[in-house]
């Protein structure tokens, strides 16, 4: 298992102390908590939130890809917006469900928990969600349509493929009625073939990526509970 980033039990009990417990418990779901959330809810609402968006630029070593062939999961970045689902969690079963979704989320402490404001149909609620600092190693930066291609061809992990990963988040958010132009676009790469000099012009083709040792940190340990997809 790889080591923990950063210890997550202080995190967990601040996420506790800010939550309180005399209310119901928020959780917002941007990936695969909406099509896979593991725990129980009272209601789901389709929310929005702004200065964050979805990316696909969290790496995964476990889960969907390998320390060889790192696989992709979704990080909620700063910057935009983002549409995406919450989960209300009765507040007799908060405390439990942080617990667990700590193990699912947090084994290595690689998010930064936030509480945010959503706005939903029937009014804001303030929700935990789980961001990706650009500061972190897990981060992947900017990545060129080669470098999608290539992880979504190959990186495996043991929960499956981060395409599969990708498509199943896709399908999720057309569900609800959610339009991501942006994850659209690379999933569609993976049916695209890859780019090749002509033939006539006399130079080689374009390399193909191959992992190497910058990629750094592993996003995905296991744990007994769940896949971390990311989220």
């Amino acid at each position: 298992m790889p080591r923990p980033l950063r210890d997550p039990q202080p995190m967990l009990e601040r996420a506790i102390a800010d939550w309180g417990g005399r209310d119901d418990l928020w959780l917002f779901g941007y990936g695969s908590l909406i099509w896979r959330p593991e725990f129980g809810f009272a209601e789901r609402r389709a929310a929005s939130v702004h200065g964050w968006h979805r990316a696909l630029k969290m790496w995964s070593r476990v889960n969907r890809g390998s320390v060889q062939t790192p696989g992709l999961v979704f990080g909620l970045l700063s910057g935009g917006s983002c549409r995406g689902v919450v989960f209300r969690v009765p507040k007799a079963e908060g405390l439990e469900t942080l617990k667990r979704l700590w193990l699912r989320e947090m084994p290595t402490g690689v998010y930064d928990p936030k509480w945010l404001q959503c706005g939903t149909a029937e009014g804001p609620v303030r929700a935990l969600a789980f961001t990706l600092s650009r500061r972190s190693p897990n981060f992947t930066g900017e990545l060129s349509d080669e470098r999608y291609r290539h992880i979504f061809a190959n990186a495996v992990g043991r929960y499956g493929s981060s395409l599969d990963y990708a498509r199943q988040t896709l399908l999720e958010l057309q569900r609800h009625a959610i339009h991501d132009a942006a994850l659209a676009r690379l999933v569609a790469l993976a049916a695209e073939p890859p780019f090749q000099t002509p033939a006539d012009c006399g130079t080689a083709p374009a390399p193909v990526y191959v992992a190497g040792s910058s990629d750094t940190a592993s996003s995905q340990p296991s744990t007994p509970f769940i896949n971390k997809e990311n989220q």
